[in-house]
């Protein structure tokens, strides 16, 4: 009975559900009808309009500091236009374009154009005529067509049917670049950086007749401090269509800039960092609906190096007046001094602390896209060359320190033994000193200590003579000189150390003359002023060897470091260096005092070659004048130590054409006040007493 008393319930409820499944059921055939019959036609168009584009966030480059955290290199967010492909006509394209540039042109914006032709009148900007010819083939114009037919060609080319000139020019220019660059919905080509807020506003309000512009936020490279260590940092430049096909394998974008000489090069791989990913929803005709982040942008690694920002200024500016002051005469005789390099180095770990190189160059002006009559300037004066690491120079007699410690060392030279300057040396082609040379005087006899604070050639070529090119050159390998110091920077240069085998190279013969002259830093040498440092600091440290570096270390965006390992792993694949396998050297330490008791007596004593120039310093240093004949003009080179009984730092200083040793000195000086804070105003000096002149020394 109770069952027969629940089965009306039961049939009423599956009834109920029956009915809510017929009425879901029509619902959703009516909703249907609704989408596909009804208003199908329209939400298909709406469908077709939605793009969907995946735009780049830009990465900004790493920045560059000296040892304290000052920037020398870093970046400026700005605004960029980029422009994608719409489903749009040649005649929407070409106005869209021609409203971008207006808005340009109002708000004085640059913008690259890379068309050849000129109008008003009508010419070519190809002025090489094989190069004007290959242009032309390849786009299919006669040999003999002029600039106008050219015009005419690339207006038909890209139908634009504005009968004005000007802006016919104007869109046939960014028309040729999209021809030749390329773009796409999903790859964009650049039109124009560091837009004006005025321009950003005008692109963002009026959207609509700018299909298919986007403003992006970029990061562009900034050096705050104008030239400041402008051959160190290097500068960057576009990547041209001929390496874009390698770059690209590397992550690269047509649009990017890349390191091109300096660290800006070397440490490319570090200072890129990478680059994020926008989502932009877009209509057909461009207009953008919507946008996301995707993926964060994540900005290069900082690099620190050794450098001092206010040591390597006062290093720039010693070494500018000094060249100056030599041409205008302010030391004494007029030299036509043209050009030259300081470095500066911690004897104990070879960190280079400031180096300068004359002429240099604003690295700004290749960031912004340097002028061709600029670079043509820079390239004429040879104010990209970076003198320290690439110049090589004959040392003159600041190679006899080599000379010295080669005799004394191997024992061909007594510490106290003294030699007899008697004018012209017997041997060889006959040469005297150059105080013989200047006054038929001679020095006499020296030992070794004043043989180097008289810079006495006699002494040298006895030496020299008695030791043996084989011996000079052994010891001048373990010193570093001719040969790459390994500084990470680009196109280091290893000079060349006179020896039979160079001469051989020439078609010439080793003779005793070659020896003699090898002995006073004459003849085949040539040294870089990056290899004078390093054979300074080794002296000066007890002969133990120290190796330049100009990295501190290389910090990630995420904090950490990375190894020195890595980074001398980096260096050395791409600058191909090599490890040092000369032998070592067992210097005694005897030698080397009497050798630096010399370099004292140079700057402390009455006699010395730059005397004159540090007499009245507030402490004792080490130094070695040197001026060099080279061709028609004799290069000037000073290098030394301070302070004289704790040495820290070395210094190597060259002028080109700068006459005299002593004169080189002067920026020294200056430099080395720096350093040690002194009161510049203290040092005193005087330049209207007599020069003392040098030949050889």
């Amino acid at each position: 009975m109770n069952i027969y008393k629940k089965q009306p319930n039961t049939r009423l409820r599956f009834n109920l559900l029956t009915v809510l499944i017929y009425i879901i059921g029509i619902i959703l055939i009516l909703q249907l009808f609704n989408l596909q019959i009804i208003n199908g036609a329209t939400y298909r168009e709406e469908s077709n309009i939605r793009l969907t584009r995946e735009s780049i966030l830009y990465a900004a480059r790493g920045d560059i500091t000296d040892s304290s955290g000052n920037l020398l290199a870093t970046v400026d967010l700005g605004y960029s236009a980029e422009l994608y492909k719409t489903k749009s006509d040649n005649e929407t394209l070409n106005q869209t374009i021609l409203n971008i540039i207006n808005v340009l042109e109002k708000n004085q914006e640059a913008y690259l154009d890379t068309l050849p032709i000129k109008i008003n009148p009508y010419e070519f900007t190809i002025k090489d005529e094989e190069k004007l010819k290959t242009w032309k083939k390849k786009y299919k114009l006669d040999n003999n067509a002029t600039a106008e037919d050219a015009f005419n060609y690339f207006k038909k080319r890209y139908e634009i049917t504005n009968e004005n000139i000007a802006d016919a020019r104007k869109i046939m220019g960014l028309r040729y670049r999209i021809t030749t660059e390329g773009y796409s919905s999903t790859r964009s080509i650049s039109i124009a950086d560091n837009l004006s807020e005025s321009s950003v506003s005008t692109f963002s309000e009026r959207n609509e007749l700018f299909g298919g512009l986007t403003i992006v936020t970029k990061a562009s490279r900034t050096y705050p401090n104008g030239k400041l260590a402008s051959h160190i940092l290097g500068y960057i430049g576009k990547i041209n269509g001929d390496e874009y096909g390698e770059k690209k394998k590397e992550g690269y974008l047509i649009n990017d800039y890349i390191g091109r000489t300096g660290v800006e090069d070397l440490f490319e791989k570090y200072l890129k960092g990478t680059n994020g990913t926008r989502q932009l929803g877009m209509s057909v005709d461009g207009t953008i609906t919507e946008e996301y982040t995707e993926d964060e942008a994540i900005q290069g690694s900082t690099l620190v190096l050794t450098i001092d920002a206010n040591l390597q200024a006062v290093t720039e500016k010693a070494l500018q007046d000094t060249i100056d002051g030599i041409r205008n005469g302010a030391y004494g005789k007029k030299y036509p001094a043209t050009a030259g390099a300081i470095v500066v180095m911690n004897v104990r770990n070879g960190e280079v602390l400031a180096m300068a190189s004359n002429p240099d160059y604003e690295p700004q002006l290749f960031a912004n896209g340097i002028s061709k009559e600029k670079f043509d300037e820079y390239k004429e004066s040879d104010a990209l060359y970076n003198v320290a690491i690439s110049g090589t120079y004959a040392p003159g007699s600041t190679f006899k320190m080599l000379t010295a410690i080669t005799a004394l060392q191997e024992q061909k030279v007594g510490i106290k033994e003294k030699i007899n300057d008697s004018g012209p040396y017997p041997l060889g082609h006959h040469p005297a000193c150059w105080l013989y040379n200047q006054s038929r005087r001679t020095h006499g006899y020296l030992n070794v200590t004043d043989a180097l604070k008289h810079s006495c050639n006699f002494f040298f070529y006895e030496s020299g003579y008695r030791s043996g090119i084989e011996q000079i050159d052994r010891y001048a390998k373990y010193f570093g000189l001719g040969v790459k110091t390994g500084i990470e920077l680009p196109n280091e240069l290893a000079g060349t150390l006179a020896s039979p085998e160079v001469a051989k190279q020439k078609g010439e013969a080793w003779s005793t003359a070659a020896t003699l002259n090898t002995s006073i830093g004459q003849g085949y040498n040539a040294f870089t002023p990056i290899q004078m440092a390093k054979y300074v600091s080794t002296l000066v440290n007890g002969g133990e060897r120290v190796t330049p570096t100009i990295i501190k270390n290389v910090k990630t965006s995420y904090g950490s470091e990375i190894s020195k390992a890595e980074i001398q792993e980096h260096t050395k694949k791409i600058l191909g260096n090599t490890n040092d396998d000369s032998e070592n050297l067992e210097i005694s330490q005897q030698y080397i005092d009497v050798i630096l008791e010399g370099m004292k007596d140079v700057t402390s004593e009455n006699g010395g070659t730059a005397y004159s120039v540090f007499k009245n310093f507030n402490f004792t240093i080490g130094g070695k004048t040197g001026s060099a004949q080279n061709d028609t003009r004799t290069d000037a080179w000073f290098v030394g130590f301070a302070p004289y009984n704790e040495p820290e730092i070395a210094i190597a200083v060259v002028v080109e054409g700068g006459g005299t040793g002593k004169y080189a000195a002067y920026a020294a000086r200056d430099v080395i006040a720096q350093y040690f804070g002194m009161n510049e105003e203290d040092i005193i000096e005087n330049v209207t007493a007599r020069p003392y002149t040098e030949q050889q020394t």
